[in-house]
């Protein structure tokens, strides 16, 4: 459909001129970048909208539940540059929004299963947990690069593009925490709302999100307690999120595209 080729060019437009931008060692205009890339959000949301009128309800199928997550991934980007925070993420981001925008197109859209209001709210939750928290692990790569180029005393373009380490990194546990309280969110409207988890095949999901949310958790309270940051916080993050997407997309990726069950 043509929205997803013209959103699929504004993001590309969007990270291009941020790109341009860490190039020519500038300041990044706001509108510059912000404009397209608000653009394609709109269109990307749009899409998804017209596909759930075509099918009849909410798609929350593999490359469908793909491609909301790099929807909320390119808002929350927006959300940080306009304030300032950061825009150089959308360097990442949004190719990323773009890609996962283009793959669901391309792959067809499903019939929906016929949630109801109590496990759509579960997995909006979930959704909006791990565009954020998959935020969260590409601010710790970014800060783990930055102070290693730091150590190293390599002083390149894309480090001047970046917050200071300590805002970087306040950015990063701030992210988390928003992401930690939507998991948890998650957990508990799962525990609420879905039953027997062992014929709906969810219990290594379950487990494996358990897990995640108890290592996002064991950070924060490190953070609190011993004051963790740096290698200890990246870590910590990149750990939990590996979880997460093994609990998530690993496991729809399994029953869905491999197995052609849905969960």
């Amino acid at each position: 459909m043509p929205i997803v080729f013209i959103a699929t060019v504004l993001y590309l437009a969007a990270a291009s001129l941020l790109v341009r931008t860490v190039a020519r060692d500038t300041p990044a205009g706001t509108a510059a970048w912000a404009l397209p890339a608000l653009a394609a959000a709109l269109g990307h949301g749009a899409y998804h909208v017209l596909a759930w009128r075509e099918v009849g309800g909410a798609d929350l199928h593999f490359f469908a539940a793909l491609s909301l997550v790099g929807l909320g991934m390119s808002l929350l980007t927006l959300l940080f540059g306009i304030r300032g925070r950061m825009p150089a993420l959308g360097v990442t981001v949004f190719p990323l929004a773009a890609a996962s925008l283009a793959t669901y197109a391309g792959a067809g859209h499903h019939v929906p299963e016929g949630l109801d209001w109590r496990l759509q709210l579960h997995a909006w939750f979930a959704l909006l947990a791990y565009a954020t928290l998959a935020v969260a692990a590409l601010v710790a790569i970014l800060l783990w690069a930055q102070d290693r180029a730091l150590r190293r005393r390599e002083f390149h373009r894309w480090s001047r593009a970046l917050p200071p380490l300590t805002e970087l990194e306040a950015l990063l546990f701030r992210t988390i925490v928003v992401g930690f309280a939507l998991l948890t969110a998650t957990l508990l409207t799962g525990i609420l709302f879905v039953h027997d988890l062992l014929a709906q095949h969810l219990i290594h999901k379950t487990v494996l999100s358990v897990l995640s949310w108890l290592v996002f958790g064991a950070l924060l309270f490190g953070r609190w307690r011993y004051g963790w940051r740096g290698a200890t916080a990246v870590g910590w993050t990149l750990t939990a999120m590996t979880l997460l997407v093994l609990a998530f997309f690993g496991s729809k990726f399994v029953l869905e595209l491999v197995l052609g069950r849905t969960a």
